[in-house]
Formats: structure tokens, C-alpha cells, sequence
């Protein structure tokens, strides 16, 4: 099957409604309360949109935004288990396909304006040396490091390891190999440190 401009994945669950212990028991986990975390949101391509060019090929890793699973998901008509991720490489908000991990190589590459961001630590200033102030609120993640290259970064002047800061409530969190990253739109950076 080839696509015009959406990515197939193929998804066994939409929910990660499951763990394995140490010991290989698996347990059913209730996403009642908390089904944003639990969302899959990635899996195996099975078709590539031949409209553009992205670089994905089929048995890549697709990292995909948590739209396409919410409520039942996005499931291709006719076709058990598969789901499409709308794909607009010119228009990152109309596009649900974050990332992909090539099978060949294990490389990560964000796609079509997206970024993906490690968490940089910051030092908490402290007030004074006898009172230990104690915050009750968190402060909003404003800060990531950039985690992937790719090349609208490379226009933007940025790269690989570079500190940025984007706008408040962007520090949206998607898993890859087990680390969580912050998928951000390069339109939602605002500055690098220097």
C-alpha cells in the first residue's frame, strides 16, 4: 500500500494497560485515571506517504503525537490494527508523525518541524545558608536540550546539545527507548543559550 500523505502504523493496543515484573508476571494496570500517560504512541510503519520525501522507510519506528489513539483512535478502514498519522511537512500542527527510528541504522530523526529535547537540570539558587527554602508549586518546564539533529534545526542555527528555551506548557513528553524527551515545535523555540 503506498499513502499520498499520511504514515500506517500497525498497533496492537492504543494503551499501555500492562506491565511485566522482574519476574515476567504481567499485570493489567487501570488507565481510568490517567490515560494521557498511558497512550501508545509509537509503532511499526507499514506504509510511507510517496508525496514527500522524509526518509522513513516501511519497518521503521514511527513516533507519532497521542491524536492518533485518543478515543479509539484513527483506524484505517478495513484494516484490523492499523492507524493512520497524518503527515504535512510544511505545517507542524497538522502533523501528527513527530520522529522515526531507522531499523537499518537505530538512528532517531525528528520530522517536519518538530524537536526533540532532553531535560536540562537547573540549579536551584539557594536564598540563604541557615533557611532552606521550600517550594510548593513546580516551576514550568521552559528549557530542553536538543536531543536529535535535523535540518530545520540546522537553519534555525542550532544543534545537537544546544540548550533552548520554548514557551511555557510546550514540554509535552513522548518515551523513545525507554527516555523521556520533550516534543516541541521549532515554531515553540524561542532562544539558545550562548
Amino acid at each position: 500500500m503506498r499513502t499520498f500523505d499520511l504514515f500506517i502504523v500497525e498497533l496492537k493496543k492504543t494503551l499501555n494497560d500492562t506491565i511485566v515484573t522482574d519476574s515476567g508476571l504481567e499485570l493489567y494496570i487501570s488507565t481510568k485515571y490517567d490515560e494521557f500517560e498511558n497512550r501508545v504512541t509509537e509503532g511499526p510503519v507499514v506504509a510511507v506517504p510517496f508525496k514527500y520525501d522524509h526518509g522513513v522507510e516501511v519497518g521503521d519506528t514511527l513516533y507519532f503525537h497521542h491524536h492518533v489513539v485518543i478515543d479509539r483512535g484513527q483506524p484505517l478502514t478495513g484494516e484490523d490494527d492499523h492507524y493512520i498519522v497524518q503527515y504535512n511537512p510544511t505545517y507542524t500542527a497538522g502533523n501528527q508523525a513527530i520522529g522515526y527510528k531507522s531499523a537499518k541504522t537505530g538512528r532517531v530523526s525528528p520530522l517536519a518541524g518538530w524537536s526533540l529535547l532532553e531535560r536540562v537540570e537547573e540549579a536551584e539558587e539557594k536564598q540563604s545558608d541557615i533557611i532552606d527554602v521550600i517550594s510548593l508549586s513546580d516551576n514550568p518546564v521552559t528549557k530542553g536540550r536538543v536531543a536529535f539533529e535535523a535540518p530545520w534545526l540546522d537553519e534555525l542555527g542550532l544543534k545537537k546539545g544546544d540548550v533552548v528555551g520554548f514557551k511555557e506548557n510546550r514540554d509535552y513528553r513522548i518515551k523513545i527507548d525507554g527516555k523521556e524527551y520533550y516534543r516541541t515545535r521549532a515554531e515553540d523555540l524561542m532562544y539558545k543559550e550562548v
